[in-house]
C-alpha cells in the first residue's frame, strides 16, 4: 500500500459529512415539529366526536407520511442507483418543504392528510441517506464515528423541532400582544411553525445543491452544475478574504501566506479523479448482483428486525404526546388495578414541546458519549440484541408511571423519556452498521437500503394507526395500558428475531480484525 493511499484510508470525510448533516437536520426539525400540537390541530378541525377519537385521527396524520414513504421507498432506492444519491436527497428535501407549507395552511383534516402523504411520497431520503453514509465511509474503523453523526443530527433536530412546534403553534393564543385576532395567524394557527420549518428546509436544499458531492461510484465523476457553482462561491469568498487581509495589513502577501478556505482533507476529496484507487475495499463495486445474492438470510432478518424496531419506537413516539395531552383522570371509582385504569397528564403544547426537546438533548449525549464506547466494547450485534431483549420491559412498565402521585409524575415522564431515548439511540445505529457490513456489493446498497426504508416506513405507518385505535379502545374501556402492552408483544417478536442473525462482522477489537491492506474482516462470512 502506498503512503498516499494509506493516508487517504485514515482520513475521515469531515467536510462532506458536515454538509450531509446540515441537509439531514432539516428533516427531523420538520417531522418532529408537529408532535406537540397535532392533537390540538385535530381537535380544532372538529372532525372527532369525542376525545378518544382524536387519537385515531392523530395517528392517521402521523401515518400518512410513512405510508406514502413506504409506497415510494424501493422506487427511490432504485432511482438513486440509476441517477445517483444527490438528486434523490435534494428532491426529498424539496418535497418536505412543499408538504410543510400545505400542512400549515390546511383548513381541514383532509388537506392535512394529503400534505403529509405528499411529503412521504416525495421523500426517499431515509434509505438513500444510509447508502450515502456507507459510500462515504471507506474505512471500517470510522464506522462507529460515522454512524453516530446522523443519529446525533436527528437528536439535534428533535430538540429544535418540538421547540418550534410547541412555541409557535397557536400564536394568537400564546402571544396575543404580537399576533392579532383576525389575522392569517388566527385563521391558520399552525402555519407559523410550518413556515419557519420550510425556510430551514430550503436552506438545507441550497447547501446540498451547492456543496454536497455525489457518492455513487459510477456517477460521482460526472459534471455537477450545482457543485461547480458552490466551488465558484467558495473561490469568490476566498478571494474577498485575501483582499481583506491584504488591506488590513497594508502590505502585499504571498499566496502561500493566505489561509486556505478548504482543509487538506477537503481538497483530497474534491480533487479526486477516476484514476485514483478505490476506497471501498470490503465491497465489490464493479458488478451488479442478482436479487438472490443481494438479499441474503442475514440481510432479510436484519431488515425484519429494523421494521419491528421502527414499528414499536414510532408507536412510542406517537403515543407519548397523546397521553401527555389527555386530561388527567378524575373518576377512579371504576379502576381495577393492576390492569384497569386510565392515563392522562393534561400538559400544554409548550410543556410537551419542552419534554420532547429535553429527550433530544439527552439522546445527543448518548449518541456522542455512550454509543461509540459500547459498540466498540460489545460489538453492534450484541448491543442490538441486548436492547431488543430489554425493550418489552419498557413497554410493560410505562402505563404504571401514570399512577405516581402528582408531585412525582413529571419525574416519571422524564424517566420514561431517558429510558426510551437510551434504547433507541443504541438500537438504530447498531442495526445500520450491521446492514452496511452485510451488504455484498456497493452498487446494491441503494436497493438494500431502499427496501429497508420501505419496510420501516410501512411499520411507522402502521404503528400510529394501530396504536391510535388501541388508545381509543383502551381509553373508552378503561384499559389505558392496552396499546403499551401490545407494543411489548411486538417488541418480544423483534427480540426473538434478533437472536436468529448470524455474526458476519461485529465491530469489536477492530484494530485486530481488519486486514490493513484489504480492510476486510478476517472472520467475514456470507451468512
Amino acid at each position: 500500500m502506498t503512503m498516499h493511499s494509506s493516508r487517504q484510508r485514515s482520513e475521515f470525510p469531515t467536510s462532506q459529512m458536515t454538509i450531509l448533516a446540515i441537509c439531514r437536520i432539516c428533516e427531523p426539525i420538520a417531522f418532529m415539529s408537529i408532535f406537540p400540537y397535532v392533537y390540538y390541530m385535530v381537535q380544532d378541525f372538529g372532525i372527532a366526536k369525542n376525545e378518544s377519537e382524536i387519537s385515531i385521527f392523530t395517528g392517521m396524520i402521523t401515518s400518512a407520511f410513512t405510508i406514502a414513504e413506504f409506497s415510494a421507498g424501493v422506487a427511490w432506492g432504485k432511482v438513486s442507483d440509476q441517477i445517483g444519491r444527490k438528486p434523490v436527497l435534494i428532491t426529498g428535501l424539496a418535497g418536505t418543504a412543499l408538504s410543510m407549507l400545505i400542512f400549515g395552511l390546511a383548513p381541514n383534516f383532509q388537506v392535512a392528510l394529503f400534505a403529509r402523504a405528499l411529503g412521504g411520497l416525495l421523500n426517499g431520503n431515509m434509505g438513500v441517506l444510509q447508502t450515502t453514509v456507507a459510500e462515504m465511509i471507506t474505512n471500517k474503523e470510522h464506522q462507529p464515528r460515522a454512524y453516530t453523526i446522523m443519529p446525533f443530527v436527528w437528536c439535534l433536530g428533535s430538540i429544535l423541532g418540538p421547540i418550534l412546534g410547541g412555541a409557535l403553534a397557536r400564536p394568537v393564543i400564546n402571544y396575543p400582544s404580537i399576533f392579532e385576532n383576525g389575522s392569517i395567524w388566527a385563521r391558520y394557527p399552525y402555519f407559523l411553525p410550518n413556515l419557519i420549518c420550510t425556510i430551514i428546509v430550503i436552506f438545507g436544499v441550497t447547501i446540498g445543491v451547492l456543496f454536497l458531492e455525489e457518492t455513487h461510484s459510477l456517477k460521482k465523476h460526472r459534471r455537477d452544475p450545482g457543485l461547480l457553482a458552490g466551488k465558484w462561491i467558495l473561490a469568490r469568498c476566498s478571494s474577498w478574504k485575501s483582499k481583506f487581509l491584504r488591506s488590513a495589513t497594508e502590505k502585499d502577501e504571498n499566496k502561500s501566506e493566505t489561509l486556505p478556505l478548504l482543509h487538506e482533507e477537503q481538497l483530497s476529496v474534491n480533487t479526486c479523479t477516476p484514476t485514483e484507487p478505490s476506497m471501498a475495499p470490503h465491497f465489490d463495486s464493479n458488478s451488479r448482483l442478482p436479487i438472490s445474492k443481494i438479499f441474503t438470510r442475514n440481510i432479510i432478518i436484519n431488515i425484519a428486525c429494523f421494521g419491528i424496531l421502527a414499528y414499536h419506537t414510532m408507536t412510542l413516539d406517537s403515543m407519548m404526546p397523546i397521553f401527555l395531552s389527555y386530561p388527567k383522570p378524575h373518576n377512579q371509582s371504576s379502576w381495577k388495578l393492576p390492569f384497569k385504569f386510565s392515563m392522562g397528564y393534561g400538559l400544554s403544547t409548550k410543556e410537551i414541546g419542552m419534554i420532547l426537546s429535553v429527550q433530544g438533548i439527552y439522546s445527543m449525549l448518548v449518541t456522542l458519549c455512550i454509543f461509540p464506547t459500547l459498540v466498540r466494547r460489545f460489538g453492534a450485534m450484541r448491543l442490538f440484541r441486548t436492547v431488543a431483549i430489554c425493550y418489552p420491559i419498557l413497554y410493560l412498565s410505562i402505563p404504571y408511571f401514570s399512577l405516581l402521585p402528582p408531585s412525582l409524575s413529571i419525574f416519571g415522564i422524564y424517566f420514561i423519556a431517558i429510558w426510551k431515548c437510551t434504547f433507541a439511540t443504541l438500537a438504530f445505529p447498531s442495526n445500520a452498521m450491521m446492514l452496511t457490513n452485510m451488504a455484498p456489493s456497493l452498487l446494491s446498497m441503494g436497493t438494500i437500503n431502499g427496501v429497508a426504508a420501505s419496510i420501516a416506513s410501512l411499520s411507522r405507518a402502521l404503528g400510529p394507526t394501530v396504536s391510535g385505535a388501541l388508545i381509543s379502545v383502551g381509553q373508552s374501556s378503561g384499559y389505558s395500558g392496552l396499546s403499551w402492552w401490545c407494543s411489548a408483544v411486538i417488541s418480544i417478536a423483534g427480540a426473538l428475531l434478533s437472536l436468529m442473525m448470524k455474526v458476519n462482522y461485529d465491530l469489536q477489537n477492530v484494530d485486530e480484525k481488519i486486514d490493513p491492506e484489504s480492510g476486510l474482516d478476517s472472520n467475514d462470512t456470507d451468512g
